[in-house]
């Protein structure tokens, strides 16, 4: 949870916020999205004063915060929007258009952002105005700025009045004061990884807010974050299974002064079976005033979000569809390529190797197969990290730490545990395994392939294509049909019939009816695990940066800094064994690119593989 907290002198102010135990800062508890607590002093009425130390750990260097290289504000213009309800929204051209509270505004341009996303254009006067909000836009869209700048910016100047009493911090003593905490703002989202992504994007948008945002999930013990909620909280985000367990214990946790309840990727919540925890928080708990607006935010919308969107939004709320529900973005350049299941494994090296030292995720269809592929690499001795829903909390944010900062810029991890990954310049994905009909299909596809090609930036999926994969070979072939990407001959004889002189019509996948009250998107399988992402569109962690660490090269990995525990390989010796060889001259392009914003030039492809010829190959680089 965090506000920042200041004394009466501006010097006072800035040496307090950069100690924590500077008297009337609550220090921290260790869990990951515990940030330090800073409590605003009462005397400076509304809005905290600005204090240049704290801005500086939100919001980072002020000299980078503005660099958006490799956007495609083209594209992002000709992006289309949808919009259904019985009300029409007027889009906003820039962030001054919105009619937001200054404070808010100068946060939004510390954190970089200088032009609204097509989302922000739609949702962020839909909120301002009152309205409850279903957002459908593919990962990495700007949804979770999208919501969280609109809200607090309408709370700014209301904290006093709407928010519980406080502690003071001078006086607090943990253990001994509680106070129950009363948020005004509650943000729900599927997985651990999403919940801290979000909490720290709120961090930087309550700056000077007098909000104080927080953060709970399983994985950890209750007993730290009952601490941490003691102290008080009004924007609150958390996985449902917490939620509850908190919300069971009114002591801790009440939501009688709710104003706004946020549902982030509603759609793997109730694809793995948090439907009885969602309804259980979405009933309010002890809120019984009903003034609460609703957002529901996801890439698809199957029916079960779709039946709890009219039970609880209100008629008159607004639905805004980025593009087509659960489609691609053209942003995303999509290789697939026919292999036998024997030659996975060289065919991954192959890619691994050609696209050297770029930012990649592997996806597989289940945690054997992460824990099989991650010792299976690391022997290799690439720079390899996973992560899945059994592995206990501090080795999954051990492995995001790894992902994020570079010595790990390979994650191998199931498809619906990475929906929590939200790191910018991921420029590969790999299926390794393409996502089955019966878990989530070519919706599951969409989500694992959005960890690239966020908006604005160009990506590449390559996807491994075997016999077992045949039931998926139509929709995948409509949806590459549907982004201009070029066909592989194997999957010619899916292309859909189309009469002389039409084209082929994609399905608007929309089923708003005025006289209800309608969502939107389509129906969609069952997924195996947990989880999703916020938005990368600046909000990333501030740790990583924008960028890998060029000593983080591949050639030049260390093991010790693998986020995973495992066996070395055979006759392989950390301490005395030299490093792999750093990339070979004729890959350097490649190799310096891992770290920008967009791939290179030319990317390198398969070699070998002529019918997914789509650049000009790289020498294979052996460790």
């Amino acid at each position: 949870m965090d506000s920042g907290h200041a004394q009466p002198a501006a010097d006072q102010a800035a040496d307090q916020a950069a100690d924590q135990n500077a008297p009337g800062i609550l220090n921290s508890d260790a869990f990951d999205g515990s940030a330090p607590i800073y409590q605003w002093s009462d005397e400076y009425g509304d809005v905290g004063p600005k204090i240049e130390s704290l801005e500086i750990e939100l919001f980072g260097d002020p000299a980078t915060r503005h660099e958006r290289t490799g956007l495609d504000f083209r594209r992002i213009a000709s992006i289309e929007v949808s919009q259904e309800g019985p009300v029409k929204i007027q889009a906003i051209n820039s962030f001054k258009d919105a009619g937001l509270h200054p404070v808010m505004l100068e946060n939004v341009q510390l954190a970089g952002y200088d032009h609204p996303t097509p989302i922000q254009k739609f949702t962020i006067p839909a909120i301002v105005q009152g309205r409850d909000v279903i957002g459908i836009a593919q990962t990495g869209s700007g949804k979770t700025a999208a919501y969280l700048i609109p809200i607090l910016s309408v709370l700014m100047g209301k904290a006093k009045k709407l928010a519980a009493p406080r502690p003071n911090p001078v006086t607090f003593c943990e253990g001994r004061d509680e106070v129950t905490a009363e948020p005004l703002v509650l943000i729900v989202a599927p997985t651990r990884e999403l919940a801290v992504q979000i909490f720290n994007e709120a961090r930087k948008f309550c700056y000077r807010t007098m909000l104080r945002p927080g953060v709970v999930y399983g994985g950890v013990p209750l007993v730290e974050q009952v601490n941490q909620l003691n102290r008080g909280c009004d924007v609150l985000i958390g996985t449902p299974g917490r939620l509850v367990a908190f919300i069971e214990k009114p002591r801790v946790l009440s939501l009688r002064r709710l104003r706004y309840l946020i549902i982030d990727e509603a759609d793997e919540m109730l694809d793995v079976g948090w439907q009885e925890d969602l309804q259980r928080i979405m009933l309010g708990g002890d809120q019984d005033d009903g003034n609460v607006k609703y957002g529901f935010f996801s890439a698809t919308f199957p029916k079960q979000a779709r039946d709890m969107a009219k039970e609880h939004l209100a008629a008159a709320h607004v639905r805004f569809r980025v593009g087509r529900a659960g489609s691609t973005t053209e942003n995303i350049k999509q290789i697939v390529v026919k292999v036998e299941p024997h030659e996975k494994r060289d065919v991954l090296l192959q890619l691994l190797n050609e696209m050297h030292g770029i930012r990649t995720i592997i996806f597989v269809n289940s945690r054997q197969e992460v824990d099989f592929l991650d010792d299976f690499l690391f022997n290799m001795r690439l720079p390899v990290t996973s992560m899945h829903s059994d592995r206990t909390q501090l080795e999954r944010e051990a492995a995001m730490r790894s992902f994020r900062a570079g010595t790990a810029p390979i994650m191998v991890a199931t498809g619906v545990t990475a929906r929590g990954i939200d790191v910018r310049n991921v420029m590969h994905v790999i299926n390794f395994d393409l996502p089955s009909m019966d878990h989530g299909g070519i919706e599951e596809y969409t989500h694992r392939i959005g960890r690239t090609g966020r908006i604005g930036h160009r990506g590449v999926a390559t996807s491994l294509f075997t016999d077992r994969d045949e039931p998926i070979a139509s929709v995948l072939t409509r949806t590459l049909l549907e982004t201009n990407q070029e066909i592989p001959d194997f999957l010619q004889i899916y292309k859909p019939e189309v009469l002389p002189g039409k084209a082929i019509k994609f399905e608007t996948e929309s089923d708003y009816d005025p006289n209800e009250v309608q969502d939107g998107g389509q129906d969609t399988g069952e997924v195996g695990e947990t989880g999703e992402t916020g938005d990368a569109w600046g909000g990333a962690a501030q740790a990583e940066n924008g960028a890998v660490p060029q000593s983080a090269a591949w050639g030049e990995w260390n093991s010790a800094t693998s986020a995973v525990p495992r066996t070395a390989p055979d006759g392989w010796n950390s301490a005395t064994s030299a490093a792999p060889p750093a990339a070979p001259s004729q890959n350097q392009a490649a190799a310096q690119s891992w770290g920008g914003s967009q791939p290179p030039a030319t990317i390198p492809g398969p070699t070998g593989l002529a019918s997914q010829a789509w650049g000009v190959p790289a020498t294979v680089n052996h460790w």
